[in-house]
């Protein structure tokens, strides 16, 4: 089959690898119909977090069910379905207490939490190919309607979307509530989208990137660039002074200012300031255990100095994690099969999987309207 496959920063091919196949009785083997390259993709491929040569990349996947093992009886050769980027057991205590996100059996490492084609997630391959393996099928898959309906839809259920609202829950967003959001990426746009779906009376969206802010306002979220104004003056002025009830992290251990200057703890800090005291701050903009690479000394070992002194002082509560995609998507899944949600509209680019590494590029440097991108094998 046809895959993307990492070599070393900066470095990625598409070429044949051999085909997945069934390794045990609860596998099942998935022909890729839609794979998106997703900002945390872009960690590995800059040398940010340490992925080995070989790897083929992917955990945003959704595909047409080719093959089944033998001990698979929920889901049936040719169901459509999503694949959520969480690996998980389905039969840990994690797993049974709904935080697939932390399954404590599918990462051999012994590190909680398993996924496809990423650092120190286990060996799984990705489904930026033809075809991807998927352990424990019926516990993991998503089935989705037959047909064609809603695919560019459908493929934001593995992990943006679901990422997403999971902001806007640790966040504690609710009708009324005033919300702001840093980061305007696809994981920060599909937050301010669920935050209007939990009821959000305000939601603000803070970037510098013109054409990112763009896909903000037209969901009726205030777009503020922090390039030419202050956020956390601005939201405050604009929620009558008492600062955001709930606030979103969705830039992560790479946040820099304006001019490109790394600060690692940046948006906490600005989160930090503008969120009222008793209020709510999620995170879901990935930070590591440790970042080399870090601009800092204590950044590269995972420690991030922000302002925690003044959180405890303002009473403010902090949640983060990766996503337990499952605890979600199925709710998500049926609001865009009602003509609810539609998060489709933040695709940019649909390219076939053999333009895989001209669009990693582009992604990559940010250049302008590249927010994301489809890969169709």
């Amino acid at each position: 089959m046809k895959a993307v496959v990492f070599e070393a920063p900066y470095e990625l091919s598409v070429e044949d690898v051999t085909d997945p196949r069934i390794e045990e009785p609860l596998d099942a083997i998935i022909r890729i119909t839609t794979a998106n390259i997703c900002g945390s993709d872009l960690h590995p491929y800059e040398g940010r977090a340490d992925l080995a040569a070989g790897m083929v990349l992917g955990h945003e996947n959704m595909g047409i069910v080719e093959e089944i093992g033998p001990g698979v009886n929920r889901i049936k050769v040719g169901d459509r379905v999503s694949v959520p980027f969480n690996l998980a057991c389905g039969t840990c205590r994690n797993c049974n207490n709904g935080f697939t996100s932390a399954c404590l059996r599918a990462n051999p490492s012994g590190q909680p939490g398993a996924g496809y084609g990423y650092p120190k997630m286990g060996p799984y391959w990705g489904g930026q190919a033809e075809l991807l393996r998927v352990p424990w099928a019926d516990f993991n898959l998503l089935e989705l309607p037959g047909g064609t309906d809603h695919e560019n839809d459908f493929t934001m259920l593995s992990d943006v979307f679901p990422t997403g609202y999971h902001g806007a829950e640790m966040a504690m967003v609710g009708p009324g509530k005033s919300v702001a959001v840093f980061g305007a990426g696809p994981v920060g746009l599909m937050a301010a989208h669920s935050a209007f779906l939990k009821g959000a009376s305000q939601v603000f969206v803070v970037d510098k990137e013109k054409d990112r802010l763009a896909l903000a306002t037209e969901i009726g979220a205030t777009a503020i660039n922090f390039a030419d104004t202050d956020p956390t003056e601005a939201i405050t002025e604009a929620t009558d002074g008492f600062g955001a009830d709930c606030g979103i992290e969705a830039v992560g251990y790479q946040a820099h200012d304006h001019t490109g200057q790394e600060h690692p703890e940046m948006v906490l800090d600005n989160l930090v300031k503008v969120v009222r005291a008793t209020g709510h701050i999620g995170v879901v903009g990935v930070y590591v255990p440790e970042d080399p690479g870090a601009t800092t000394e204590l950044a590269k070992e995972g420690r991030y100095a922000f302002n925690y002194g003044e959180m405890f002082t303002k009473g403010i509560s902090l949640a983060g994690g990766q996503c337990p995609v499952k605890k979600y998507n199925r709710e998500l899944r049926d609001l865009i099969i009602r003509g609810k949600s539609s998060p489709s509209w933040i695709v940019s680019h649909e390219v076939p999987l053999q333009d895989a590494v001209g669009a990693y590029e582009k992604f990559d440097k940010r250049i302008d309207g590249y927010t994301k991108v489809l890969l169709k094998p």
